[in-house]
């Protein structure tokens, strides 16, 4: 499929085969709201975060960093086979951590870490100058191509690592003007990892991995908006139990990448479609949920009710308590943190933010502060002198500040 601007009756179908409806709820009597001092309001906050435990090393946080050290371990001992062996079979029997990170990613990303992370230091810093990057790690992934040319999971680790590098020449911020060299090295590292990644098939190896990187390569595409919806698609169609590919959909929808609102508003009803089996209406949910966090122009088409239904479906299906914090934290921080211009977002976004209160109610059982600390600071990434300690007491505020007495 190819992404156009929708006519208004293909988007009237698609509202009409979803037929958004919440169900019905039980509500709760609550007593009026009195008035107390803020250092009353402060004592029942805090009463209300303890009444959860804290985790601050998650089942989550704990998977990926055995993932990521399984892959490093085998990288540095020049175990290669092995490596390509391990990522392939977790990307066929389409692993996943409590949160979603596919298996074969957290090993991929450990075994190119070496390579990767001195060149994203130096070129972070402001202070350092690009000369300084070093240079010669990549060549001797490269080399492992020579070795196991035939092997896709090998062939991952070099294509995310010349990803990795394109991003950290080309910065994440979205200026417009880029020094040359910067650019070039950009666009130099992300047509090298097109050609290793033109070597294989996503379809014929059974690999939502090989498709995801053929979505994380639009980026440098000449015409990105012909291919998105496609590429997309077919990720989705390969592992469509896995969330992060709907919300890297999202996120490439908006106007700022390659669509519009128009474009991510149907999409996302037609991913909502193709998922119905695994998540009911919750696709919907998942394609808008970076889209929001990064792009208040988002809620323009929304359509909230059908929204809180994919919400409520997916906590019932991922009731994992990192699934759950997501949730609390979208709903309490980012949308605290919108904009809302017209009075019909005011009203969407009253709405969504009011599911805090039964997803605290009903689905919260533990507090992730990292969780919260990283909705707090957005979807950009944190600096590398940020420390984890710093991210979970920004988290622990904002819950703080959010929750409600129990």
């Amino acid at each position: 499929m190819t992404p156009t601007t929708p006519a208004n009756g293909l988007l009237a179908r698609l509202r009409q085969q979803m037929s958004p409806r919440l169900p019905r709820r039980r509500t709760r009597t609550t007593a009026p709201a009195v008035c107390q001092p803020q250092n009353a309001l402060s004592a029942t906050h805090s009463a209300a975060l303890a009444a959860f435990p804290e985790v601050l090393t998650s089942s989550e946080d704990t998977a990926r960093q055995e993932l990521e050290a399984r892959g490093q371990f085998l990288a540095r001992q020049d175990r290669w086979d092995d490596l390509g062996a391990e990522i392939r079979a977790a990307d066929q029997a389409r692993l996943r951590t409590p949160g979603g990170a596919a298996h074969c990613d957290l090993l991929a990303r450990g075994a190119r870490l070496d390579v990767v992370a001195p060149v994203q230091q130096i070129l972070s810093d402001a202070t350092l100058m690009p000369q300084h990057a070093p240079r010669g790690g990549i060549e001797q992934l490269e080399a492992q191509l020579d070795e196991f040319p035939d092997d896709y999971g090998v062939a991952l680790v070099i294509v995310k690592a010349h990803v990795d590098l394109a991003w950290a020449w080309r910065g994440e911020d979205w200026q417009d003007a880029l020094p040359a060299a910067r650019l070039t090295s950009f666009q130099r590292h992300m047509a090298r990892a097109e050609e290793i990644l033109d070597r294989f098939n996503p379809f014929e190896h059974d690999s939502p991995a090989l498709a995801a990187c053929r979505c994380a390569l639009l980026a440098a595409a000449v015409e990105p908006d012909v291919r998105m919806a496609d590429d997309y698609e077919d990720l989705i169609d390969l592992d469509p139990a896995n969330p992060r590919h709907m919300r890297a959909f999202g996120n490439h929808l908006l106007p700022r990448w390659f669509g519009s609102y128009q474009m991510l508003e149907v999409e996302a009803r037609r991913i909502a479609l193709m998922t119905q089996d695994l998540w009911g209406a919750g696709g919907y949910a998942w394609v808008y949920l970076d889209a929001l966090s990064v792009d208040p122009g988002a809620l323009e088409l929304l359509d909230g009710e059908f929204f809180l239904e994919g919400m409520r479906d997916i906590l019932e299906r991922a009731p994992d308590q990192h699934v759950v914090n997501t949730w609390a934290a979208f709903c309490a921080v980012t949308l605290a943190e919108l904009p809302a211009h017209r009075r019909a977002t005011r009203e969407v976004l009253r709405l969504l933010r009011s599911a805090l209160e039964w997803i605290q109610r009903d689905h919260l059982e533990e507090l992730h502060p990292l969780i919260w600390g990283q909705a707090k600071m957005g979807l950009k990434p944190a600096r590398l002198d940020t420390s984890l300690e710093a991210i979970a007491d920004m988290g622990r505020t904002a819950a703080r500040n959010a929750l409600a007495p129990a």
